[in-house]
């Protein structure tokens, strides 16, 4: 399914499901299972100060809730900037969620300016996200925030 369908199909999830969380449950899936490396899809929110581990689609993780500032995902919070991580084995401070996680992109939600919350997507290949998957995922996390 190529991205422009599937931002249609985003926009769907949002406007007829009900329930935040089941909306973004159901973006991961959507994600996840039409995305080859796709592997681990999820959000994280930010409550108090903390990024906190909400819906997902992959294995489960340790890592439910992770420091502003603390691995990719603290990063990408901090600096209020899409994060794409080619070989994760080269990234100083990751958080390892899965052995099997090979690269990652994470992408920060804003509403009002804010970062409130973030896209995280671990892929089983070596530089799995292009520039496009980026533009995609942000035009998705601009979508999400409307809910939040």
């Amino acid at each position: 399914m190529d991205k422009e369908k599937l931002m249609e199909k985003v926009k769907d999830i949002l406007e007829k499901k009900s329930g935040k969380d089941e909306k973004m449950k159901e973006i991961c899936s959507l994600l996840h299972n039409t995305m080859d490396d796709y592997d681990w899809v999820g959000f994280y929110l930010i409550v108090e100060g903390e990024l906190v581990l909400g819906p997902y689609v992959g294995e489960p993780t340790e890592h439910t809730s992770i420091d502003i500032g603390e691995g990719v995902c603290g990063q990408a919070a901090e600096s209020e900037e899409t994060f794409v991580v080619d070989d994760v084995s080269k990234e100083d401070n990751y958080l390892s969620c899965s052995v099997k996680t090979k690269s990652e992109i994470v992408v920060p939600i804003f509403k009002e300016e804010r970062v409130v919350g973030e896209i995280d997507i671990d892929s089983h290949q070596l530089e799995a996200f292009s520039e496009e998957d980026e533009r995609f995922l942000e035009k998705i996390a601009k979508e999400v925030s409307s809910i939040l």
